[in-house]
């Protein structure tokens, strides 16, 4: 459940400084359960239910230990797209502790303050797709889609992978590419949920 490669949000941006060590003692397998345990939690209690949780790295089979180890977690709660990204640390698992981390400091805010409380700092975390402008194209055009019926998750999320195969800087592609591609993703995750 980790899609390679990384997505990054367009409006955070990347740690500059050398990476740390982390303090976590844990392995990449325990980190994302942590990260999958805590947002079940956070949706119980919240009471708001979260969907379209994509973890994002630059881990693929063979190859854990990424020469960028930074982490996304995108997901959808309560009508908004929200991403936790994390590169402060050496280590994908001391990224992906850090995302659980942050998601159980939210689940702190819900116990002693308020929903709002938690809306309030997950608008710091909002997914905002890059401003517009009168070339941007809608998502059906990006991902190529024609006609109105809407597309399913799994397809929206097939034609991504395939697209982003292509698009990225790594494969030939550029930076600007796979920045409008996540964009489209997200407006079309978006319009698919409404």
């Amino acid at each position: 459940m980790i899609p390679y490669p990384l997505q990054w949000p367009e409006t955070m941006p990347r740690y500059t400084r050398l990476r740390e060590a982390g303090q976590f003692r844990t392995t990449l397998a325990v980190a994302i359960n942590n990260v999958k345990d805590s947002l079940k939690r956070f949706a119980a209690d919240s009471g708001k239910p979260l969907a379209n949780v994509v973890i994002s790295s630059n881990v693929t089979l063979g190859a854990d230990k990424p020469s960028d180890p930074g982490v996304a977690v995108w997901f959808v709660w309560d009508g908004m797209t929200v991403c936790i990204p994390v590169d402060r640390y050496a280590k994908v698992e001391a990224n992906l502790q850090a995302i659980h981390h942050i998601i159980e400091a939210r689940r702190t805010e819900l116990r002693h303050g308020t929903l709002a409380l938690v809306r309030a700092t997950f608008t710091g975390f909002a997914a905002l797709p890059a401003p517009s402008s009168a070339s941007k194209r809608s998502w059906r055009e990006v991902f190529g889609y024609h006609g109105t019926q809407m597309p399913t998750t799994a397809e929206l999320n097939r034609t991504w992978r395939d697209l982003a195969a292509k698009r990225h800087p790594d494969a030939g592609g550029s930076n600007e590419q796979m920045a409008e591609l996540n964009a489209a993703r997200t407006e079309a995750l978006r319009e698919n949920k409404g």
